[in-house]
Formats: structure tokens, sequence, C-alpha cells
């Protein structure tokens, strides 16, 4: 299953037809506004004279490509995600692709009616290719991306009011003033709300019924009611800087400018004090190798012989900008600002000054400029720079400084090689660490941060990651798992471990935690650990940076709210009187640290979920008529971290398992709450994990009537049973059905195959709707087999009647294919057989299947249609060992011959490589033909001689029974006989060349001599090597096809020695190449001539009525992966494409009803043959004309015997005067206009 679900289930045996949908948006119903899909044109095939036409293979869905953007690409599981739309054929198709998650969407319509276009929130740096921190603008209609610049962060949250023109965002970001919630007004930018935003993240934001905004997230308070009391808490190092300085003096001990680093006592004398050239300016600067954002200068001015610093100024780096400041002035005590002029006091009582940015700049370095000084000159006895913000880095010099007195200084604990990056576009170096052992271990390597924690109190705690882009790593990057430890005793919280996707095309961060920190002390100290994620493959590298630890409030202060708030956006100015607001008291109400998750409001009742409880309710309530009420069951008994409203129905998902109170069972983490009749409803009994999101689907369920689905997205992988209906596995995506009150998988009709997760949809006017997610759409539900069927020139695929379960091989068994060339799971090969008034539907291979009786069919079935169209399903019986693989099938009167690696027992005789079959008892054919011997005994092609009962067995053996008879033998009349001697190797392919040669491909030798290719003269008994092979065939051929109906022409493939495959056609004389153009991952497996309604060009290697289907795991050039493509003698075009698991499918071959019709040999003539049949026709036609011309001057002359007989009498040679060429040709041309006759040649 991989990470797809399979959204069908085969309809009941005997049933005539069977009822499909198709996932279609309303896309199709309206026109697409800027989001349009380009359909492929149809191949052309005439499938007419073939009958039945199957294909055979390894897949649990597949399509016909229809449309561009189709693929058999897998869903990432690197933690991006797309914006998606539909096409019309139901696939998905990615718009735009996220380098992260994408978690909330909503279509911006200005006041006027003018759309702006969908606004997009997430966790991403990247959107489309462009740079784009969390937030951007896509416009459908041209399918742009417009990056909405100012925020740093995560969006979470996203409200378009059209009213007001209007966007709402919520989140954990800053940008501008503003934390973690902002608004985006008209087309004109950014504003800062009246309250500055919330100390904690927001998760939900919703239009009140009377107009109002309400909040929903985990904060306790607004920006500017909350701030810390203990300010500028973690020092810069310093003391890793690059410094550098103008106009030091040369004084000994006084010119070092690290004099002044990690100075806190203001002691004077060599080696602790700066000093300048006397009378002299000058710049104290330093450069470091990360970014900070500085709140607080210290400076410790000298007094070193009367010297000293009187004025200086403070320039940032690299924005090159001179900072505003504010200070205590010594004197006055009284606050004062400076720029240009900061002043410094000679008092030597006074031990330093502090200097306050009144605007917080980030920065990687800065400059003290001296312009005045006291005495002879300048100087510094000490500099220490502060910042609010409280970070650990990884590399262990960016952290605070070992010489500044701090207790619990930050820090972090390295194990593994890791190595240092340089930070490039990043705001810091970093630790960069490469595994390449097979299995990743979660304790292989780990970087332990410990911060610098000064206060308890509620946190934010985020993990940067530096992007990948900078130091091309995109490719190779993995998940680390974060883990913290924030508190002990009884506020000890263990968050879950996150796990962080570090595929970020740029620098990101992820919120880890939000709660309570408890400060350092002596016997604890708050830690976050990274270290990779258990079970990642080899070749992956990892990144660590920097933890950051936002205070947001004192221990016991909590800002009068408690995760909800009610906004008018028709106030300049905030109530600070929380207490007029019943939401807002509401949320007071609720236990301490709430987390409110999804508000939704239907009518004018709002809907508050979350993880939460009082002494009524847990993690669910309502609100309306100035009150909150309890739900039914008062809550449920877990938290939720999702809802979706469909009318008076609200979706609720989380983790939960009854309500709060329990009464209903079968709500295991998903559930629908009935608003109007206050009822909670099980879907089935729910999903075994918990459910993070869900998001609607439009599909057409019956009758092209679309209706609402909805998707169930989570860390889940079964579909609990229910009533009838069994449990199934997923990967963390099941579909509701409302109309029929039952997941999509327990309904009895065929649909596509959907894989990945959804995380947002919304709707577009005029438009189809967009989902966010990574999903993907693999194509109908069937496995192992379908059939092609063409109605009025279309073509469709449909399942063959029975479900194949790919069965994994041994490696004994893999290495006894040799070249067959043949995938050895799922189906490989097929039959039709209509003999004896039989219709019955031949499929081996490597699978188990269930038969109409319940019973598990084992690698050969058997699928028998009535004349009424019912259908029953059978194997074969008990014998043959379960790991046999059945490679060739081949019918011989009522017997089929099936070949393989096929092993057992039959009535005491020893079965391998062969067993026949009586189709005509429906039962083992008795006596077997005695069992094939040798070395890795495998049966790949079997073919039976025309007109003829002879049955040419072929593949990888050395004798049959006690008969010497290595690689092709021959049964016949109950006995095996060899055909010619001097033939060794493992023969792939057999096609007839009439009815006395044999062709035959794979890894052969002929009397020693190596070659790809060698015939049999059936009359004479001799084997030969087909010349020019062995130069001309780069190696083993694994798929043969004739071109024409006696195979003078044919196609050959398989791998050369370089391990790229090979397209080759023998035109009966020559070898020609089609060139090294297909990728190196392609496999063919199958080759075979169809024919087309339509002519294409012509070309010399594919008659232009006729076209080339290649089968396989192809890797077409300028597509991609395709599982079947056509070629037309000048180029590939992809035809149908299949998927298993999470990855790409492959067919093996096609097999139809009635034999492949092809053109005669001889038809294609040379050229030089052409141009001779030209200028003969030419002559013919010139003679013609010659004759036309004669016969019109002997009519002429009888008429003129009529006439009286001139006096004068001509020669005889002289008549040929009266007729010139140009006189014929001129009376030919009468009638047909001037410009006819005037471009008559002349003779």
């Amino acid at each position: 299953m991989g990470i797809f679900l399979l959204l069908r289930r085969t309809v009941a045996v005997g049933q005539a037809s069977m009822v499909r949908i198709s996932l279609v948006f309303s896309l199709l119903l309206t026109a697409t506004k800027g989001v349009n899909f380009t359909p492929v044109p149809p191949p052309g095939l005439d499938l007419g004279d073939l009958g039945r036409v199957a294909l055979a293979g390894d897949f649990d869905a597949i399509s016909l490509y229809t449309y561009q953007g189709q693929n058999e690409n897998s869903v990432t599981t690197n933690g991006s995600q797309s914006l998606l739309s539909q096409m019309s054929n139901g696939f998905f198709a990615t718009l735009v692709s996220a380098d992260a998650s994408i978690v909330a969407m909503c279509p911006f319509t200005l006041k006027d009616g003018t759309f702006a276009g969908v606004i997009i929130g997430g966790n991403f740096t990247s959107l489309g290719g462009t740079e784009t921190q969390g937030i951007a603008l896509f416009d459908p209609s041209a399918a742009k991306i417009t990056p909405l610049d100012g925020l740093t962060g995560q969006v979470a949250a996203l409200l378009c009011d059209q009213n007001t023109s209007t966007v709402y965002v919520g989140g954990d970001f800053k940008g501008g003033n503003s934390t973690n919630a902002i608004a985006w007004v008209g087309m004109a930018g950014w504003t800062n709300l009246p309250f500055a935003g919330f100390n904690g993240p927001v998760r939900t934001i919703a239009k009140a019924p009377d107009g109002n905004v309400v909040f929903g997230g985990s904060f306790t308070g607004l920006v500017n009611t909350t701030a810390p009391t203990v300010l500028d808490q973690q020092v810069i190092n310093l003391s890793t800087a690059k410094l550098s300085t103008r106009g030091s003096t040369e004084a000994n001990g006084f010119s070092d400018p690290r004099n002044v680093i990690c100075k806190s006592n203001g002691q004077d004398g060599p080696g602790n004090t700066w000093l300048l050239e006397d009378d002299t300016p000058g710049f104290w600067r330093a450069d470091m190798s990360f970014g900070y954002n500085p709140t607080k200068l210290r400076v410790w001015n000298t007094h070193q012989d009367g010297r000293g610093t009187k004025t200086f100024r403070f320039t940032a780096f690299p924005i090159n900008g001179i900072l505003n400041m504010t200070y205590t002035d010594p004197v006055t005590n009284q606050l004062a600002a400076c720029d240009a002029r900061c002043p410094l006091s000679d008092d030597p009582s006074i031990k330093y000054q502090d200097f306050k940015f009144v605007n917080i700049i980030g920065m990687n370095g800065f400059q003290i400029d001296i312009s005045d000084w006291y005495g002879n000159g300048g100087g510094l006895d000490g500099i220490e720079l502060f910042q609010d913000e409280i970070y650990a880095y990884a590399v262990p010099d960016l952290n605070e400084p070992a010489c500044v007195p701090t207790r619990f200084g930050s820090n972090a604990t390295v194990t593994g090689p890791w190595a240092r990056t340089p930070s490039g576009q990043s705001v810091s170096d970093y630790l960069t660490i490469n595994f390449s052992s097979p299995s990743i271990s979660s304790d292989a390597a780990s970087v332990v941060f410990q911060p610098d924690i000064k206060q308890s109190g509620s946190y934010i705690v985020t993990i940067f990651t530096p992007g990948c882009q900078q130091d091309n790593s995109c490719n190779v990057r993995g998940i680390a798992n974060v883990t913290g430890d924030f508190a002990t005793g009884t506020k000890s919280t263990r968050p879950t471990p996150t796990q962080i996707y570090q595929t970020n095309d740029f620098d990101k961060y992820d919120q880890i935690y939000s709660g309570y920190v408890e400060a350092n002390s002596g016997s604890f100290r708050p830690t976050v650990t990274l270290s990779p994620i258990s079970g990642q493959t080899n070749n992956i590298s990892l990144v660590a940076q920097r933890v950051h630890f936002q205070l947001q409030g004192n221990p016991d202060s909590t800002g009068n709210l408690n995760g909800l708030f009610e906004f008018n956006p028709n106030q300049a100015t905030v109530n600070m009187d929380f207490s007029n607001s019943t939401i807002n008291v509401a949320g007071e109400n609720l236990t301490s640290n709430a987390l409110i998750s999804s508000v939704s409001v239907v009518d004018s009742v709002l809907y508050i979920a979350g993880k939460f409880s009082t002494d009524e309710f847990q993690n669910i309530f309502s609100i309306a008529d100035d009150k909150s009420t309890a739900l039914a069951g008062n809550g449920l008994n877990g938290a939720v971290t999702t809802t979706f409203l469909s009318g008076n129905l609200l979706y609720v998902g989380g983790d939960f398992n009854d309500t709060s109170k329990p009464d209903v069972p079968g709500l295991s983490n998903v559930a629908v709450f009935d608003t109007s009749r206050n009822v909670w409803q099980p879907l089935g009994r729910g999903v075994n994990g918990r459910v993070n999101t869900i998001v609607p689907l439009m599909l057409n369920i019956t009758q092209n009537q679309p209706e609402t689905c909805i998707s169930i997205n989570g860390n889940f992988d079964q579909v609990l049973a229910s009533g009838s209906d069994m449990a199934f596995p997923v990967s963390g995506l099941a579909i509701w059905v409302p109309s029929q009150n039952n997941w999509l998988n327990n309904l009895r009709i065929q649909t596509l195959v959907i894989g990945g997760k959804l995380s947002a949809a919304t709707n577009v006017s005029g438009s189809s709707p967009l989902l966010a997610g990574t999903l993907s759409t693999r194509g109908m539900a069937a496995s192992g087999a379908v059939e092609l069927s063409s109605t009025s020139g279309s073509l469709s695929l449909n399942p063959l009647g029975v479900r194949i379960q790919p069965q994994q091989v041994g490696s004994s068994s893999m290495s006894k294919r040799a070249v067959s060339g043949q995938n050895v799971t799922g189906a490989v090969t097929g039959l039709f057989d209509n003999s004896n008034g039989r219709n019955v539907t031949i499929i081996g291979g490597h699978f188990t299947a269930t038969a109409t009786n319940g019973s598990t069919i084992n690698n050969l079935a058997f699928v028998n249609t009535t004349s009424s169209g019912s259908q029953a399903v059978t194997g074969i019986g008990s014998g043959l060992d379960a790991d046999s693989v059945f490679l060739a099938l081949a019918i011989q009167s009522d017997t089929l011959y099936a070949g393989g690696t096929v092993s057992g027992t039959l009535d005491g005789a020893n079965i391998n490589g062969l067993v026949q079959w009586d189709l005509a008892k429906a039962n083992y054919a008795s006596p077997q033909a005695p069992a094939l011997s040798g070395n890795n005994v495998a049966v790949n092609a079997i073919a039976t001689r025309p007109n003829s009962a002879e049955v040419y067995v072929a593949g990888n053996f050395d004798s049959a029974g006690s008969l010497g008879c290595p690689s092709v033998c021959t049964f016949n009349n109950g006995q095996w006989s060899r055909p010619g001697t001097g033939l060794g190797g493992s023969v792939a392919s057999l096609t007839w060349q009439g009815t006395d040669k044999l062709l035959v491909g794979g890894n052969l030798t002929v009397n020693n001599n190596a070659t790809s290719l060698a015939r049999y003269d059936a009359k004479n008994s001799v084997w030969s090597s087909l010349n020019g092979a062995a130069g001309n065939v780069p190696g083993p051929v694994t798929a043969l096809s004739p071109a024409d109906s006696v195979a003078t022409s044919f196609w050959v493939a398989g791998k050369s020695s370089n391990g790229s495959a090979f397209l080759i056609k023998y035109d009966g004389t020559n070898f020609r190449s089609i060139g090294d153009v297909l990728g190196k991952q392609t496999t063919i497996r199958g080759l075979s001539m169809l024919s087309l309604s339509q002519n294409h060009a012509d070309n010399d290697l594919v008659d232009p009525n006729m076209v080339l289907l290649l089968t396989g795991q192809l890797n077409l050039p300028t597509f991609g992966n395709a599982s079947a493509a056509l070629f037309n003698g000048t180029a590939f075009s992809p035809f149908i494409l299949s998927n298993s698991g999470n990855g790409p499918g492959s067919l093996s071959q096609i097999f139809t009803e009635k034999r492949i019709k092809y053109n005669s040999p001889g038809r294609r003539l040379r050229v030089i043959f052409v141009v001779l049949i030209g200028l003969a026709i030419g002559l013919a036609c010139t003679f013609l004309l010659v004759a036309a011309g004669l016969i019109v001057e002997r009519n002429r002359r009888k008429n003129q015997a009529n006439r009286p007989t001139p006096n004068n009498y001509f020669e005889k040679t002289s008549n040929m005067e009266r007729v010139p060429p140009e006189h014929l040709f001129s009376r030919l041309g009468r009638g047909r206009g001037a410009s006819a006759v005037s471009n008559t040649p002349r003779l």
C-alpha cells in the first residue's frame, strides 16, 4: 500500500457491469479560470482486429496518459507540500510547490468586488521557486506568486474579510511591530493591529456573527500588556568576533582591541584598556559570524592618565546605519536620547553606562566611533552587548562567552562527526553531519542545546533550520527529531517529539514548544535535543544551527486572556476590560494554558474546539446568547485538532475516542456533530490514530452528480471495522462519503487511487477549488492486469475481474529468471482462450488472488466468463510451490503450457520449469512432461510452431527429462526432442519467421560463439547466429517483436553492458539503433507493433500505419517515468502510467485475443527502386500522350480526306513538319486555360 489509499472495492463476481466514479472538482461543470490543463492527442490506435486486449504487470493503479501534467511520481515525504487543482480526468496537478507545509488558504476579494487572488499561508520559505517567508498571494488567472514580504515565521490561520478588504493573519511570527497577529489591508501592505499581537501563537481566526474577529490559539495576553519584567538577559558573544580598529595608540599594552572584551570590572591599565592616539578620533569594530538583535549596549569608560571618551556613535552592519539610543543621564538622572554624539561620563565613580536601542535592528557587526575625548585622547575599558532574545547555538563559540561571569551560560553539547559550515546566506554558521550507514539510528548523533534561562515563565521555543539551497544539500537533507525537557516537578511538560523536515530552500524556524520553562539552577537546566529520525536510509545530511526561547510573560501573569480574544475592527483602540466580552470571559474560564485550535460559526453560534476543560465540558463547547454551553456528552474526552463545517454538520478530528461523558461508541479520533440536533455521530468506528486535518473534496459518486466528500488526514494507518465492513489499511488518508454514510473504500464502486495527505482547501469563485497537500492521483485502482478497450476510437482501461496481490520473490527465484527481463512480482504474462466454446482469461506471474469460492489462488489464475457476462475466478490445484513464478504461457489444442521458475510435485512426479494444464477438464494434464533440469531452471518463452503440434519451450535449462536439450526444447506427442545442436545460454524470447524459421533472443552461444540473436532452421535442424548481431546488439536481448507478418524485420530491446537500455530494429539487412535516448532507469520488458487509425509521418523505421508499443519501466526523454510508450519511428509518446505502492509501477507485456496483423515484408521499397518505378511511370505517361496525339492527328487527316485536293504536293518527309510535338501538347492543352498551356514543357 505504501502511502496510498486504494479507493475502491472489487465488484462482486457475476455482476455484469460495474459502477464507476471519477474524482472531479467543479471544474468539470464550470469553465476553469486560470487553471487550464492541456489534453494529450489520442494515440489513434486501431484495436478492432485484435479482439480483446489486455496488459499484465506489477501495479496497483493504472491510467492512460490523457493530460499534460500526469506522471508516475510518488508522493513526496520530505515535508514539502503543493498547491493543487484537478484535471477533468480526475488526476490532481501541481500548480506550485512549496518547500514546507501549506496550512491555510482563503480567497481575497476586495470591497469593490475585485478578486485579488488566493492568500496562502504556512511554514514554507519558498513557493513556486520564489523566496516567500510563510505567506504569499497566488493569482490563478496568471499562475503567479507574489510574496507578501515582511513576516518572519509561520502562518497558521487566515481570514479574508471582503467587507473591509482585509486579511487577518495569525500564527507564530513577527512582522512590523506585531507578534503572531497582523493584518494585510487592500493591496497597500501590512498594518499593525491596535494590540500588537499576542504573547503566544494563533491557530484559528473566525468572523463572529456581529462582525467582530475572534482569534484562537495558545496565548495568555496581548503583546502590549504582558511584557517580561526582566529584559536584556543574554550576553552577545564578542570574544570570537573579528576585531579591527583605526587610530589605536602604539603604547605597549594599550593597542589590542581585545583588551575591552569580557571586561566587567572597569580596571585601567595595560592589558585592560584600549586607547587611541593622542588627539586622534578613531573606531573600534567587531564583525561576527552570526546575526543578533541587540537591545542594550554597556560601555566602561577609561580613566587612564586622565584620558577617556567624551562622545561616540554606534553604527550597525550590514545596514551601515547609525542607531538611536536612550540612556539615563548620570548627572540629572533623567532619560535622554542620542545618536551621532552619545556622551560618556568621566566620573570614576560611574563604573559603566547603559544605552538602550530605540529600534531593534538585526546585525552581524557594529562599530563604535569616538569623536571627542577627555584629556589627551579617547579610549575604553570594556564593551558588552545584550539582547532580550535567548539563543543557544550549535556552534560552541557563538554562545555566551565563557569569560562572562554567567553561571549558566548558553551552550551546546555535540555527539557525532558534525562539521562547521559557513553561514552563507543564513544568519549564522551551523553544524552539518552526513550519514552513510544503510539504516540510521536516532542515537547516531545529536546536538543538545542548553539556553541561559534566568527567569521562569511562559516561553515559545523555536528551532532554526538554515536553507538548503545555499549549501546545495536539498537532495540529501533528512528529517530531524527534536525533543525537549523544560521543567521539573508538577510543572514538568515533555512535548511530543517534533519531526523537522530540513528540506527548506531558505532559512526557517519551527515552533517546538509553548508553555512553562523553568529557570536554570544547580539541579536542572532546560534542554532541546536534535537527532536523526530512526530508519532513514543512507546518504542523508542533517544541520543544526540554533534554538530560540522567547519569554512571553512572567510566571504568575496571565494577561487576562486564555486562548481566546474578540477584536472589534471598528475601534481604533482595544478595550482592556476583557470582562465586557463573552468570548474573552469564556476563554478565561477554561483551564490555564488552554489551546484553541478551531473556531466555527453556525448561524449565531460559535463552536470552540481545542485542548481544555472546565467542570462542565471538555475540548469543545459553544457560545450563544452571551453564555458558554456544553455540547451533547459534555464534549469529547480528548483534544480536538481540527474541524470542518459542512452545512449543519461539524466534522471534528483529534485524539479522542468518545464523548466526555461516555455516550457514543465509535468516535475514534473523528466524529461529526449535528448542530441542528445537538447529537454526535460516528464515522464508521473511526481511525486508529490522531486526525490532523479535515479537508473537503468534490467527488462524483452517482450519475455524475458532484457531492462533498470528507478527507480525513492524520497519523493513522487503519480505518476501523464497522458493522459488516472490515478494517482496511491506509497511510494517513481516508475519505468519508456523507451521502452513503460510509467510507469510500467500503463502497462497491470503481474509482481512482489517491495517495498522500491534504492540509487545506479553498473555493475560488468562477474557478475550481484549490487544495494544498501532498496529494497524488495514480489512476484506476486495479492490480496486475487490466483490459484495454476501444469504443468509437476512445480508449479505456477496465479491470479483468480478479484482484491480484503481488508477492515478493526470494533471491533464488529472482536469479532463475536469467535474462528474461520480466518483472517477477504481480502479473507477468497472459492469454485469452476462446477454443471449444470457452471464454477464459489466463493470467500468470507471482501473486495471490481470491477465487470466487473464497480460496486462495497462487500465481496462475483463470477468469471464466459466461455468455451472460458473469465471471468465475479459479486457480490451479495444489502441488506447485507457492514461490513459483509463471513467465510464459502458450496453448496447443486444449493444453495450457505454463512455464517459468515453476516447481513442485504432481502425482509423485517432479515439476521443474514447466507445467501442463488441461483446459477442457480444468485440471492438471496427465501425464506431465518430464521435468527440466539444470542450474536455476527457468522457462522464459514458449512458442507453438505454425501449422504444427510442436511446442517450443525456451529459457535457462540443460535437459528435459533424460534428454540433453539446452536452452530450447520441443515437446510433441508426449515427449521431448532436441531441435538441432550447438545452441547454449539463456533464451528470453521467441518468434517464428514463417513456418520453418525460429528467431531466438537472449544471452546465447551458437557453436560456442557468443551472440544475442540466433535462428533455427526447422527444415534442416540447424542453428546459426544472426549475421551482424554480435557487433550491433550491445547486450542480451530481453524483448523481441516482429515488424512484419513473417518477422523478416523485427525489433529487439535489452540492457547494454553499461546498464543503459537499447532499442534496435533489424530491417532484414541492417541493424538500426534509435540511439542512447532512454533514461538509465529504463527496463524494456515487452515490444509489440500495433495498427493506427490515422497514419503518422513517413520514416524509415516504422510504417506510417503502425506504431511500436514498449512496455516495462521506462524513463522517457523530456517526460520521465512511464509504464508503456508508443514509438512512431521519430519520437516517444507516453501511453500508460502505473504505480505500485508509493512509486512507479511496471508493465510486462500486452496480450491479445487475436494475432496482431503486421504489414507484409517488402512493402516498403528502397529509395532507388522508388525512383526507378517513378521513372517508368513517367515514361509510360509520355508514351500515352504521344499515342493520343497520333490518334488525334489520324482523325484530323481523315477529316481532311473530304476536302479538295491541294494543287501542291509535299515530299513525304515534309509531313513530319506538320505536327511538331509542341503542337501536340498545345492541342491537348486547349480548354485548360492559358496558364496551363504556357507552363507545358516543350520537348
